[in-house]
Order: C-alpha cells, then structure tokens, then sequence
C-alpha cells in the first residue's frame, strides 16, 4: 500500500528528438522540481507533482536526436542550452550522460531557416540508426518536438517508436494520434 502519496522508485526512461526550447523547458522542468516528492503541499507550476505512482524525478532521458551541428555531439545538459534555443535558465541541470545524435534532417529543415539564419545543420553528417539507439538506451517513450511542419520527420520518428517498442508522444500540430493508420499501428 501507498503510504501518504508517496511513489514507489521507478524509472520512466525517455527519449527526445529535437532539442529545440520546448525541449530546454521539458528538461530544466525536471530538475526545477526534482525534491518535490508528494502531493502534500500546493507547488506553483505542478497540478499533481505525483501522478499514479510516478515522481517528477522518476523521469530519467536516455537518447536525444537532432540535425543542428551545434547540439550534435554535446551532451543534453548542454543542447537545451545552445543557439539558436533562446530560452530563458530557470534551473541548474546536471550532466546527463546523454550524447545528442545527429537525427535525418528530412523535412525537418526548411531552405528559408538554413545557412546560419536559423538552422546549422549537419548535412555533412550520417544520421543515426534512431531504432537501434532507442533500443539500446532501453527508451520508453520517445517524446516528439521536432518543428511545426516536419510532417515527414514526425512520421520517421513515430515509425522509430514503433519499431524500437516504444510509447510516442508528439508534441507538435502533425495529425499521427488520429491518423487512424497510426491508431492500429500503435
């Protein structure tokens, strides 16, 4: 029995592909609330800080996946804070153990946002085989927050997930949760 709201240890094991601000948000969010344990008390930002028989800090990201050569090769620690992110520091975040991989650049890049506009991206670089890297990292979830309009990449990375046996969450507008294709793969 649960004593007081209090969650058992247990480890959600996530992968992110695009490491762009919502990203940086996601991650620093977890360690902002890294000590708060249970639902006994009201914490600004959190509706349950305890959700079933998870903790915030029962989150642990194991893969993440890119295609901006400034993030490629650094640790996640260090991506969530690299141009062209501008995203405010709210909270200190540990090194994570987690090398960002070069990810397909697909549509993921328009012409418009590259050249040092927006975008550096490594097309100099092989992609990885995200499958196989989901798989040997144990994820669990492969979170989804590659730019808005990267119908091509979203589909890839949902095809990963299912492929490696993961959950996906897609946190872009790409219509794969009522894709009704999607619903019977998943």
């Amino acid at each position: 029995p649960r004593r007081s709201g209090v969650a058992k240890e247990r480890t959600i094991r996530v992968a992110v592909a695009g490491i762009g601000c919502c990203t940086s948000h996601l991650v620093q969010g977890i360690y902002k609330y890294w000590d708060v344990l249970d639902n006994e008390k009201w914490v600004p930002g959190l509706m349950h800080p305890v959700l079933g028989e998870y903790r915030i800090r029962d989150i642990k990201f194991v893969a993440a996946f890119d295609i901006d050569r400034r993030k490629i090769g650094t640790d996640l620690s260090q991506a969530i804070f690299s141009a062209p992110n501008n995203m405010t520091k709210f909270s200190d975040v540990p090194k994570l153990g987690v090398t960002v991989k070069m990810g397909p650049v697909l549509d993921g890049a328009p012409p418009h946002l590259r050249g040092g506009k927006f975008y550096d991206v490594a097309d100099d670089q092989k992609p990885c085989d995200v499958v196989a890297e989901l798989k040997a990292s144990g994820a669990e979830i492969l979170v989804n927050f590659i730019p808005t309009g990267s119908a091509k990449a979203a589909r890839f990375y949902a095809d990963c997930a299912l492929a490696a046996g993961c959950g996906f969450i897609n946190c872009m507008p790409e219509f794969i949760s009522s894709d009704a294709a999607y619903v019977q793969k998943f």
